[in-house]
Formats: C-alpha cells, structure tokens, sequence
C-alpha cells in the first residue's frame, strides 16, 4: 500500500476523532489548526462564570499527537483550497494533499442585526470566555461606585439570547455565581436586585427535546429566579439596553448571544455547493461532489438524514470524523464503506446544581439523575488525565460550598466598551 498524505483541517471534535482513527494506519497525518489545542467547548460557559480556568477545558494537539504514529500538527490558518492542485493554502504557504479532511466547525450567526455582533458577547473561542468574566465580574466592581440607582441596576442586568443548551446552561450558571458567590464578595450591593434574562424567540426552551423536559427546564429556571421571556425577539442593541420586537426594552450593559450558529468562514471562501447557514453540501459519504478525495465533517458539513439536516453538535462531528478516516482507509484498500449513518445517542443539558434534563436512550431524566449524568459524560470526553482531575475538583469544591475560586479579572484582551 502506497503511503498518502492525509491533511485534516481543524482540531475540533471531528478533526480529534479522525487523527485518532488513522494514526498508526501506514499513511502521512498532518494536523492544522490556527489553534495548538483542542477546546472542549461545551463547558466554555462555565469558564464565563469563574467556575473553571480556561486551562482545563483546552488540551495542547502536540500533546495528543504523541501518541500518535505517523502524526504531525502544523500551526497555521487556512485561506483557501485549491481542489483541482489538491494544494491548501495557508498564512505560511501551500499544503499538498492526497486526502483532506475539513473539519472546520463553526461561527456564531448574528442574522444580520449589525447592533447585536458589535455589542454582544458569544462563547466560540477560549478568549471569549475570558473576555466575558471579565466583563461580567467588572460590571460587578463598575456598580459598587456608582451613584445613579437605574445604571446600577443595569450593570446587574444580564440577559441571555436563545434558548438552546448553551443558553439554559449559561443562564442557570449565571443565576448561581450571582446569588451564591457574588452576594458575599458584594455584600454592599443587594445582589437581590440583579437580574438573568433568557430571552428565546419560540414558545419553548431546549427544543431539541420533548416537550416535558422544555418545561421542566423552564419551571426550574424560575423557581432559580431567572426571567425567561418566550416568543421573544431582539430587534436592537446598544451599550446599555436591549430592544424587543415588542417594543419592550431591557437595560442591561451585557448580552450574551446563543442563539444561533453558521459555518466557519472558511466555508465561504470555497467554490462549493452551500446551504443554510452557508455549511458545506456533502454527498452521502460526506464528500464534496466531484471531489472523492475531500471529506467534509462536523459543523461545517450540511447532511440530510430521514428529511432533515443534521445538527450541528458534537456528536455528529465525532460520529462524521471517524466515518471520513475509515472510508479513506478503505478506498486504499479498494473497498467503499456503506453511506454515512448518524446514531442519535441523546441529548443532554444542565441547569444548575442537581439539575439538569437528559433525553437518552429512549430515557427522559430530569433533575439529580440526569444531572450527574451530565457530569461523567462531560469527564469522559474531556480530553486529558489532569484536565479531568482539576475539571472534577472544581465541582466538588463548588459542590460542597458554593464556592468559584476563579473569579479573575485578568483583561488579556480589550473589553467592550459601554
């Protein structure tokens, strides 16, 4: 078997699951990313709310590589692709490839509403979690000092667009460091006057899941004293009020934007076929038309399966990842896989401490059952033996005493300006 050049774009989910399944297989592995680590970004949000330091959910790709036969990782960004030279072009020059695996995920869509992509904050990136700390723990600090009762109250104001996973968990997460850790550290403030607003534009919340759990979720929210606005839009946004379809406004100097995301951007400097939300057409095999040799995976890749498109969540990612490596070992060795499968595993989301909403196996869990089915599925795929230790510790320690310890204004990067 001739060895090949198997290039694989991005290190998120897919792009792990994909090195980890051809490392070792005879061929030439060459990792890119503008990152040198893996994030696991579904606790990105917990970051956000000094629950965890940004170090333990991010996890180095050389460091993984070593253990991986055959495997290197070059740090650079991809530009663009050119499909008939199979070359890739990046910031430091051009990649050759024999096979290519794109996995480069996904942006946050802010739908056209200018205001909002100025003014909010969303949870990509390592540093946006970072950055959103130190926003929220200064608006804290801001209205300590200040005199004018209303902006105080607004600089307690926070509201949350979009009732999905992120935003529940952001939310509950939100409510809890107010009223557990920031009523202490600001005794002089009457935290009881903060507010979380998750504003959600349907008549339910998690509406992936069944019915009863949405409500399940929203009657738990409440009761933690966070104020969900449904069949809700915002229309307008400035640096110290958020504008509803209605008419209604909120003042509030933070927003936090969950509600929606697109494909990485790199999908639109591709000549390709793009549907909604511009992710990349796939075939059935997850290759590009007329391209055999490229697979697209994950987020960026636009599937239908049984009449709808498939979402875009970690799990089709891995799922995609593992199918691309095996059919490109399989074209090597003459044969060709069956079409691409998504095996639904469930969903999964937490509110807050022993509390949360799991639709598994055909199961529904709610409340302590479902949230500490949250916890071990969480260690499990977060990447790294220490990464789970230090992970572990911090909900113990919050646990047993409502306690964040990482609750740093560190202000690596410019902050928002009110």
């Amino acid at each position: 078997m001739q060895k090949k050049r198997i290039v694989i774009v991005g290190m998120g989910f897919g792009g792990v699951h994909a090195a980890q399944a051809l490392a070792g297989k005879g061929h030439d592995i060459l990792l890119v990313d503008r990152n040198n680590y893996h994030l696991f970004q579904p606790l990105l949000y917990q970051v956000a709310t000094a629950g965890l330091e940004q170090e333990s959910i991010a996890y180095s790709v050389r460091a993984m590589a070593r253990s991986w036969p055959d495997v290197r990782f070059h740090l650079t960004e991809v530009t663009g692709i050119d499909f008939s030279r199979k070359e890739i072009q990046v910031t430091s020059g051009l990649l050759p490839y024999d096979y290519l695996i794109i996995g480069a995920g996904s942006a946050t869509n802010f739908f056209g509403l200018t205001a909002v992509e100025q003014h909010a904050f969303d949870l990509k990136e390592l540093e946006d979690a970072e950055v959103l700390r130190n926003h929220i723990l200064s608006a804290f600090e801001r209205a300590v000092i200040e005199p004018d009762p209303a902006r105080k109250r607004a600089l307690m104001t926070f509201v949350v667009v979009g009732g999905g996973p992120t935003g529940v968990e952001f939310a509950g997460a939100l409510i809890e460091l107010v009223n557990f850790v920031l009523a202490k550290d600001y005794p002089e403030l009457g935290i009881h006057t903060a507010r979380v607003v998750l504003v959600e534009a349907t008549d339910r919340l998690l509406a992936a899941m069944p019915q009863e759990l949405g409500m399940y979720t929203l009657q738990k929210l409440r009761s933690m004293s966070v104020e969900v606005l449904l069949n809700a839009q915002v229309v307008d946004v400035d640096a110290e009020k958020v504008s509803l379809h209605d008419g209604a406004v909120i003042p509030a100097h933070t927003l936090v934007w969950s509600a929606g995301v697109k494909a990485a951007p790199l999908a639109a400097r591709l000549e390709v076929p793009r549907a909604a939300g511009g992710r990349i057409i796939v075939e059935p095999d997850l290759t590009l038309a007329d391209h055999p040799d490229v697979f697209v995976i994950g987020d960026i890749a636009w599937l239908q399966q049984d009449g709808k498109a498939l979402p875009m969540i970690a799990q089709v990612a891995m799922q995609m990842g593992v199918y691309a490596a095996k059919a490109i070992l399989a074209k090597e060795q003459g044969s060709v896989l069956p079409p691409f499968r998504y095996h639904d595993k469930g969903s999964m989301a937490t509110i807050g401490r022993n509390a949360a909403v799991a639709n598994v196996f055909g199961l529904q869990l709610r409340g302590y059952p479902a949230w500490l089915a949250w916890l071990l599925l969480h260690l499990y795929y977060l990447i790294g033996f220490r990464n789970r230790i230090v992970v572990l510790l911090n909900w113990v320690w919050y646990y047993w005493f409502h306690e964040r310890q990482v609750r740093l204004i560190t202000r690596r990067k410019p902050m928002k300006q009110d």
